[in-house]
């Protein structure tokens, strides 16, 4: 029996990695199961290149649980290490085995698919074990080998009887971890870590039903065996090529991915390159809503099979963190406790990848079946529109297939749009104004009068509509977007020809007099407007600019705080052409006058929305009176 230290350059490195190494204890499992892969691939690429006499066979990783031993099993059937191997792997913290495996055979082996990287893995099983035994057998003919060690730098080597090729490691369990004897704990990290795992990782036995024996009752029950349970699909549709699949196969893929999801994805995108990085995965666009938030940390990030995690943020451009799907990689840098994302070149190229992917495939939508594409656009917008905004270049593609719907249910591209409204839509001065609204029933008024003028009024009702018009406006050439409740529609399109009003300059001071004694001057600010007189007689507005600034500062609009904190104020927009008006000033009696105003007001505040809670109760009774 052999005795010693490990061979590290600190008086003693678990307490280091059982507080610092690692941000989750949970993560030991994943790095053992991981090593244990890795033991397996390597066993197949050397038999498979003749450096290995030993048969491969159907191997699979076990893990089993003594719960009243306190003892966690992972079992492989991998190449096992002789004595010496034990020392130089396990002994020396931090030399990584899977990188000189790699190195000596990088000649023979394109791509073996090993997980280690970090030489650390290991010792992760000293974040909830107070002792940890391996018992191996190399591929060799060499003595199997049984090392232990306590947590301390000291450890024992001695000779051990086992026959079968492969790795035995046992942990048990400290007291302060015993959550991880418990089936339904580790069932749960196998799933969630080891899901997709390149190799079969069996977890106890399954009951499963056969089919009934020809002749057997309908009342007899159906015979039954006990089987292995296999926690993993190790060929998940990814690791396939395109022409491998069909669309069942990743709609069946996505409900593995999202058991508890019930919809289906709307189309899917698989990504598949092995030059100059090696990525490969498929992302499917869910059905959207209008909350970003809440759609995010869907995507699964693995590195070889082995999931690393749900926060892609920064591989995977931040408008497509709204999409579901998988992203694995071996190129993707990480650190020690593959945990974290480490940025560098080749993240930048493939998150540009990832852009460029994902804006072909929805070119490739558009024009291939532009019905189709138009019936998802209302479940897809908000990720092309955020992606118009945060990204340039996937905005010079977007451009060609944006949409822009209108009140009246039909899509235009941007171009298509310019060509429709650029003749009846241009000012005075030259510049064409694209009308919208963000509701059509709050609105409905006011595209009612924007489309007695023959114009479109597009409906663009996103979260972020206020910050994708103001890129609009800064990227296209004179042009402006107005809501079409941001003025009265003469206003908001000025042409040349001028109203003549019925009022002289003087009735209009007058009227603007009486008005401002009764409105409240503290929320709105009175305009007295010529318009035709069958336009409405009071109109709130809400001034373009000041509306927009607001909305942008409450979607994240960075140095926009001072709009946000200021009061809302609006304009009383009055038609001092409409018989209405006319009468109110005209009428003699000042407490009639008041009460003109007063339900004029109102019923351009009830249009808005605006007229609430006591305001709302006064306005009704008040019309009550007034028509007895």
């Amino acid at each position: 029996m052999a005795t010693g230290n490990i061979n590290v350059s600190v008086e003693n490195i678990f307490p280091l990695i059982k507080k610092f190494l690692y941000s989750d204890h949970e993560i030991f499992l994943r790095e053992l199961i991981s090593n244990a892969t890795d033991a397996t691939l390597k066993l197949k690429h050397l038999t498979q290149i003749g450096e290995s006499k030993a048969e491969y066979g159907n191997p699979i990783i076990e893990v089993k649980i003594d719960k009243e031993g306190k003892k966690l099993h992972i079992i492989d059937q991998g190449l096992g290490m002789t004595s010496d191997e034990v020392e130089k792997y396990i002994n020396q913290v931090a030399f990584s085995g899977a990188n000189e495996f790699l190195e000596q055979y990088k000649e023979k082996v394109e791509d073996a698919g090993i997980i280690g990287h970090f030489g650390l893995g290991f010792y992760s099983a000293f974040m909830v074990a107070e002792k940890v035994e391996i018992i191996t057998k190399s591929h060799k003919d060499e003595p199997a080998a049984h090392w232990t060690c306590d947590g301390s730098p000291q450890f024992t080597l001695e000779a051990h009887d086992k026959t079968d090729r492969g790795t035995e490691i046992i942990l048990h369990i400290a007291e302060d971890s015993l959550e991880f004897l418990e089936e339904g704990r580790i069932s749960s990290l196998l799933t969630k870590y080891n899901k997709f795992m390149p190799v079969s990782i069996k977890f106890g036995t399954k009951t499963e039903t056969l089919p009934k024996p020809e002749g057997a009752k309908e009342e007899d029950p159906a015979p039954t065996q006990e089987v292995d349970n296999i926690i993993n699909n190790p060929n998940p549709a990814w690791t396939k090529q395109p022409s491998e699949l069909e669309d069942e196969d990743y709609k069946g893929f996505y409900r593995e991915l999202y058991p508890m999801q019930f919809e289906e994805p709307l189309f899917n995108i698989h990504l598949n390159v092995d030059y100059p990085f090696n990525l490969t995965g498929i992302l499917y666009f869910p059905k959207m809503t209008n909350d970003m938030n809440m759609q995010k940390d869907k995507i699964q990030l693995y590195q070889n099979q082995v999931f690393v995690t749900d926060n892609v943020e920064g591989i995977v451009p931040e408008f497509l963190t709204m999409l579901r799907g998988v992203i694995d990689s071996p190129d993707i840098p990480l650190n020690v406790s593959r945990s974290y994302l480490q940025a560098d070149g080749n993240v930048k190229k493939i998150s540009s990848y990832i852009t460029r992917k994902v804006a072909d495939k929805l070119k490739s939508l558009f024009n291939n079946n532009r019905e189709d594409f138009e019936k998802k656009w209302d479940d897809i917008k908000i990720v092309i529109e955020y992606g118009m905004l945060s990204e340039e270049k996937f905005f010079e593609k977007a451009d060609k297939f944006a949409l822009y719907p209108t009140v009246d249910g039909s899509y235009l591209t941007y171009e298509e749009l310019e060509a429709k409204i650029k003749d009846s839509q241009t000012d005075k001065d030259g510049k064409t104004i694209i009308l919208y609204a963000s509701n059509k029933d709050e609105q409905h008024a006011y595209i009612e009068a924007a489309k007695g003028k023959g114009y479109e009024v597009l409906l663009l009702d996103s979260p972020i509509v206020s910050h994708l018009i103001q890129k609009l406006e800064t990227t296209k050439e004179n042009i402006s977007f107005a809501r079409v409740d941001a003025d009265h529609i003469d206003n908001l399109i000025k042409k040349d020809e001028e109203q003549i009003s019925k009022l002289s300059d003087e009735e209009k001071e007058t009227l603007k007099t009486s008005l401002e004694a009764v409105v409240p001057k503290d929320k709105y600010t009175v305009q007295v407007e010529t318009m035709s007189s069958d336009a409405t007689p009071f109109m709130i507005t809400q001034p373009e600019f000041m509306r927009r600034m607001k909305e942008m500062q409450q979607t994240g609009g960075g140095g926009m705080n001072m709009f946000g904190n200021m009061p809302e104020m609006y304009n009383l927009v009055v038609n001092s052409n409409h018989s209405l008006v006319s009468d109110i000033l005209n009428e003699k009696d000042d407490t009639k006058k008041e009460a003109l105003i007063n339900q004029s007001l109102d019923l351009a505040r009830l249009s808005q929305g605006l007229l609430k809670g006591e305001e709302l109760t006064n306005f009704i009774k008040r019309s009550y009176e007034m028509i007895k």
